[in-house]
């Protein structure tokens, strides 16, 4: 909704601009200013016409294990966090929050700032940077979403509106039901008594989408287990497999092969899942070792030297590449020393404390594709050195060409630390078409470019919005925002 909206914005002539205070995700980008920044920001900020800075997602917390998380702020990892321990930390950073939505609506007509969680968690309204507590501190008007498709819609907007402080109760400028399926003349009776008990409209009912994947979802919870296909359209579509490890990051590293018509995409949670695929891919991870753990426990670690043997791709994208080699010593993330990788490529990681943030352009290819024009992110840890470069990357300051990456079995195994290079039509093509002939097939790559398929959701979600949402009131709403820096504070 907030890309719709930032979409939405941008084509009536308004600059604008995304903004989500404190996100929780493991799917980070790198901001145009050089920070890591959450990935769903980047995609709204794409969506507004904008490049993402840090300062839309000033806070973005890490977890890297059940109650721990490392903690990134304004682009930076700062340190690590427990559950309990982040009351004290939250609010200590009530001041950068702020400044930075600040910055943002003195640069921009509007700013679209996303919530996170349930904005009546009352047992948490302390620590709450990022919902009715901000819009209270910062004057400005909120939207309150909610999943109608859960159930109990009507009394999870009106027991927010009770349960909150009147103070932050009295920020609700309006409701919005979204993901409904059927006819939305049956909930007229509901909505105005709705509207009569809480005195707050309803400003649209949104329906859903349809089964087609968003691209540039939030973090791993938006990644379903099992088979998603892509287009799926050809009589034999090339077969990829990626593995979905319990600490899962940046999984829109595959989003390109859901809008690939000769593509059918699966994420494999056992053994099984790994029988018949053409291209197997170890993607992101925050805790690679304890992921490597998980591998060789459920028994996919073995599958996947299975795959390999029976003639599959293997690639491996940031920890994936780590997984995929010789060694890996750690006192850095995990504080495991050294632990014995896959060892299907020739490759040692080491992990530093000092994480490389840093966006990247250069040229791929092997001597089975020719050469493609790459661009692409890096944010890791680990710097894994080993045999087989297959990329040329420009340098980050001024040097030379820096080779990356890393192959064995004549491009049969390949690694790479670099995220979003599936982005890349030519060299996404030339890796399919390449595992599709060594099974003696052939592959018909997608006529549109990837680039134009983002856009276009963008565009569609915008006109989902122009349909079913009171979009001439929202844009009323923000225009009584208090001027930026004049809000009351925390």
């Amino acid at each position: 909704m907030v890309a719709g909206l930032c979409r939405w914005f941008a084509r009536q002539g308004t600059s604008v601009a995304p903004f989500k205070a404190q996100n929780m995700s493991n799917h980070s980008s790198v901001a145009v200013d050089g920070g890591e920044v959450g990935r769903a920001q980047a995609v709204q900020a794409a969506a507004a016409g904008v490049d993402v800075e840090v300062v839309m997602g000033p806070i973005l917390l890490k977890p890297s294990s059940e109650t721990g998380s490392h903690i990134v702020v304004l682009g930076r990892e700062v340190g690590r966090t427990d559950a309990q321990g982040w009351g004290d930390r939250s609010r200590g950073l009530r001041g950068v929050v702020l400044d930075a939505l600040t910055s943002l609506r003195c640069r921009f007509d509007v700013v679209v700032a996303e919530g996170a969680g349930g904005a009546a968690e009352i047992n948490l309204l302390e620590r709450d940077l990022v919902n009715l507590p901000l819009a209270h501190a910062a004057g400005v008007p909120a939207l309150l979403v909610v999943d109608i498709e859960r159930g109990g819609a009507f009394a999870a907007a009106h027991g927010t509106v009770d349960l909150v402080p009147e103070h932050l109760s009295a920020m609700i400028g309006g409701i919005v039901f979204n993901r409904f399926r059927g006819d939305p003349g049956l909930l007229v009776p509901g909505i105005d008594e709705l509207t009569a008990r809480t005195g707050v409209p309803v400003l649209g009912v949104l329906p859903q989408l349809g089964p087609d994947p968003l691209l540039g979802g939030e973090d791993s919870l938006d990644v379903p287990v099992g088979s998603v296909r892509g287009g799926g359209t050809g009589p034999d579509p090339v077969r990829v497999v990626a593995v979905r490890l319990p600490h899962l990051a940046n999984p829109s590293d595959l989003d390109p092969l859901h809008h690939e018509p000769d593509v059918a995409l699966s994420w494999a949670t056992g053994t099984g899942d790994l029988a018949g695929a053409d291209v197997v891919v170890l993607p992101g991870s925050r805790a690679t070792v304890a992921d490597l753990a998980w591998l060789r426990r459920t028994g996919i670690a073995d599958a996947i030297v299975r795959a390999r043997s029976d003639g599959a791709v293997v690639l491996g994208i940031c920890a994936g590449q780590q997984l995929l080699g010789r060694r890996i010593v750690d006192h850095v993330e995990s504080g495991a020393g050294e632990v014995e990788g896959l060892g299907l490529l020739d490759v040692d990681t080491v992990f530093h404390p000092d994480k490389v943030v840093a966006r990247r352009t250069g040229v791929a290819g092997t001597h089975r594709w020719g050469s493609h024009g790459v661009a692409g992110y890096q944010i890791h840890l680990g710097r894994a050195c080993g045999e087989g470069a297959w990329l040329h990357l420009d340098p980050v300051v001024d040097g030379p060409a820096e080779a990356e990456g890393s192959s064995a079995s004549e491009g049969g195994v390949l690694g790479t630390s670099v995220h979003g290079l599936l982005d890349a039509d030519g060299l996404r093509a030339a890796l399919l078409a390449d595992a599709a002939d060594r099974r003696g097939r052939s592959f018909r790559p997608s006529p549109v470019r990837f680039a134009d398929r983002l856009d276009a959701q963008h565009d569609r979600l915008a006109d989902w919005l122009d349909e079913h949402l009171d979009t001439t009131a929202v844009a009323a709403l923000a225009s009584t925002a208090t001027a930026p820096g004049a809000g009351p504070g925390w």
